[in-house]
């Protein structure tokens, strides 16, 4: 049986295995969830200040991997089987696609100034266009995107493909489409031009330190218009993803009518992959806090950006189990565009059909 279990960074030991990931500010996995630490990790976790960690202890138990879903009575099946409506089609990305994209989004990263920085960042496009096209999707589950352990370049594949998603739920064209995802696999490229000391950094920044990290979105803008063959509106989606439409954003503080739709699009994009993703100075928030977050900034987000990722993203898929707050567990047999919460479950036991974002009588009821 495996356990998780909060350590003192002073009382590790040479092969124990960290159950968390070290990141850098720039988002750069220092230490790998699940690693086996040696002496001179454990000292490098000293040196960053960072006093204790999740360490993993025991094994999995096979009988706990092979564990079937829930025994479902016969009768209640009948109910999954007849309520049952496929999801939309979903972005999938092969492993050797997913192998590929993670080599080349790493690279554009690490060579801003390479003569094939164009090529390689429409090569990554393609496979993200051709994985969308495809099968014609429509939707995107994130829980099923992941292409490396290192955090800037899984967020920047999550920006780009659920960029592409939601740009294409709100009628852009395939070539704005494809567009928009070469503005998210690069929307954090000017953290390459942030000093060491203040992306390495564990601690909390300075108020001076943050001003200088507020900086990458100008610094990626001035990578991208050096070159040649990014267009305007990739450059602009880069410039402003962290702008909001009540001014209140940087680097330029301008409202709304003043803000690139790439960058509307890719902001609502890049807050939820970055609540949902645990990192060294904060812990992941649920799927379902995230969303609960992005609908409470209606202030700052473009409310039909918002309207076009809500019925874009897919947080239950259908056949997940789920634990309702009535303390039942159900089977997700359908999803309702726009109610990203409230998809619409069969009770394991009781067989009733929970119609969550129709039936007033299912108000009170939420999934935990």
């Amino acid at each position: 049986m495996v356990r998780r279990i909060y350590t003192s960074t002073r009382r590790l030991k040479e092969g124990m295995r960290i159950d968390q990931a070290i990141v850098d500010r720039s988002g750069r996995v220092l230490i790998a969830r699940g690693a086996p630490l040696d002496d001179y990790l454990i000292e490098s976790l000293l040196k960053m200040g960072i006093m204790g960690v999740y360490i993993r202890e025991g094994e999995e138990d096979p009988e706990d991997q092979n564990k079937m879903e829930p025994e479902i009575p016969e009768q209640v099946q009948k109910v999954i089987e007849k309520s049952r409506v496929a999801d939309p089609a979903k972005v999938k990305l092969s492993e050797s696609v997913k192998q590929r994209v993670s080599e080349g989004i790493q690279f554009l990263y690490r060579n801003t100034d390479a003569a094939d920085f164009a090529d390689t960042t429409n090569s990554i496009t393609r496979d993200l266009m051709k994985a969308i096209t495809d099968n014609e999707a429509i939707a995107v589950d994130i829980s099923a995107l992941k292409v490396s352990d290192e955090y800037t370049f899984k967020h920047s594949v999550d920006v780009a493909t659920m960029g592409m998603i939601v740009g294409k739920k709100h009628g852009l064209s395939d070539k704005e489409v494809y567009d928009i995802g070469i503005s998210g696999l690069l929307h954090d490229v000017g953290k390459s031009k942030i000093p060491n000391e203040i992306l390495n950094k564990a601690g909390k920044l300075t108020d001076e330190e943050f001003a200088i990290m507020k900086k990458h979105s100008l610094f990626g803008y001035g990578i991208l218009k050096e070159k040649d063959d990014i267009s305007e509106p990739i450059s602009m989606g880069v410039l402003q993803h962290h702008e909001k439409i009540n001014g209140k954003g940087y680097p330029m503080g301008v409202t709304k009518e003043k803000i690139h739709l790439f960058a509307r699009i890719l902001s609502v994009a890049d807050i939820y992959d970055a609540l949902v993703t645990e990192r060294v100075y904060k812990k992941a928030y649920s799927q379902r806090d995230a969303v609960e977050m992005i609908m409470s900034m209606t202030g700052e987000l473009d409310i039909d950006v918002m309207k076009s990722f809500m019925e874009s993203v897919i947080l239950y898929p259908v056949d997940c189990i789920v634990e309702l707050s009535n303390g039942e567990k159900a089977k997700v047999v359908a999803n309702k565009p726009g109610y990203i919460l409230r998809p619409t479950v069969v009770g394991l036991k009781s067989g009733k059909v929970y119609h969550l974002a129709e039936d007033m009588g299912c108000a009170s009821i939420i999934i935990k």
